[in-house]
């Protein structure tokens, strides 16, 4: 992966990601900026299940989203995300949820690398750093 890198996908507001008013807790999009992570990699053909398996865990640090209007029950939103910036132990990457052509929210987080007894590591080359973290399964060729 490198810095510019993107992704985007649809999702169909589900009713039970909604509060009484039929609009999307606030809370969600949190996991929709995960998803869009999680998809990023395996577009890449990295299996986020095999980075954990490999020992190596990645862990928000930070986030923050700013919100501009309500995504409602049923809504189709595009979630796109871009890898912002990657130094040392982190991956910073941006978010932006529309439907059409509104622009409902934007978001940012950065992901810590850390081992799994959390000793920081930095960013494998796999995944755009100088770290030497072994390749997951998913990215070694038989």
């Amino acid at each position: 992966m490198d810095i510019g890198d993107g992704f985007s996908y649809e999702l169909r507001v589900r009713y039970q990601e909604t509060d009484g008013q039929g609009i999307v807790h606030h809370g969600n999009y949190l996991t929709y900026f995960e998803k869009a992570r999680i998809e990023l990699l395996r577009h890449h053909g990295i299996s986020y299940r095999d980075i954990e398996e490999s020992g190596l865990m990645l862990v928000v640090a930070e986030a923050r989203v700013e919100y501009f209007q309500p995504a409602l029950f049923d809504d189709l939103l595009l979630v796109s995300v871009t890898v912002a910036r990657i130094k040392g132990a982190a991956i910073e990457h941006t978010y932006v949820i529309t439907r059409g052509e509104i622009e409902i929210v934007r978001g940012f987080t950065r992901i810590g690398c850390l081992s799994k007894d959390s000793r920081i590591k930095r960013v494998p080359t796999w995944l755009g750093g100088k770290g030497d973290w072994p390749a997951p399964r998913s990215l070694v060729k038989d």
